[in-house]
């Protein structure tokens, strides 16, 4: 169901091999209505390709970009200089510290370079995010939104109602 074919989000990985993390994110994107571009592109590898893409992303229709990377986590933080539009980071959980070097990298951002960060692999509410940043300019999303919440809020109170059945046999 596409609510606005013209929402768009970018989803930047460093390595193909956040790709399982990021799967998600996706689907809540597409499951949203939202138009979906998925790369690979390393700050450190490939430099130049993630200054270009940042660089002429606004042009070529993205509205938001979500960032991921793993260890030093520069990527989000590329992306963010090089574009005016919404970058929101994901640190990827790493071998070395548990994704807890990803994150300090991609939250600790000079004055003037902002990214929104959500936790260690947290790429769904990246998706999230993106929406509810979307949503100020395609009021169906911001629909589709409420409708979201309302369902985990349903979902809560049919595990509350287990919960208390659970709880008689006690």
């Amino acid at each position: 169901m596409c609510i606005s074919k013209d929402a768009k989000v970018a989803i930047v990985m460093g390595s193909d091999s956040d790709f399982p993390t990021l799967k998600g994110c996706i689907k809540i994107l597409k499951d949203f209505g939202v138009q979906v571009e998925v790369m690979v592109c390393s700050a450190h590898r490939t430099p130049e390709k993630a200054a270009e893409f940042a660089k002429n992303a606004e042009e070529n229709g993205v509205d938001v970009i979500i960032a991921a990377a793993g260890k030093a986590a520069h990527l989000p933080g590329v992306m963010a200089a090089f574009t005016p539009l919404p970058v929101i980071g994901v640190p990827i959980k790493s071998s070395t510290m548990d994704g807890l070097d990803s994150l300090l990298s991609i939250v600790q951002m000079p004055s003037g370079i902002p990214v929104a960060t959500v936790a260690i692999d947290g790429a769904d509410n990246a998706a999230l995010l993106a929406v509810q940043i979307l949503s100020v300019g395609y009021p169906g999303l911001r629909d589709k939104m409420k409708e979201y919440k309302q369902e985990l809020g349903r979902k809560v109170e049919e595990k509350n109602a287990a919960l208390q059945e659970k709880l008689k046999e006690i």
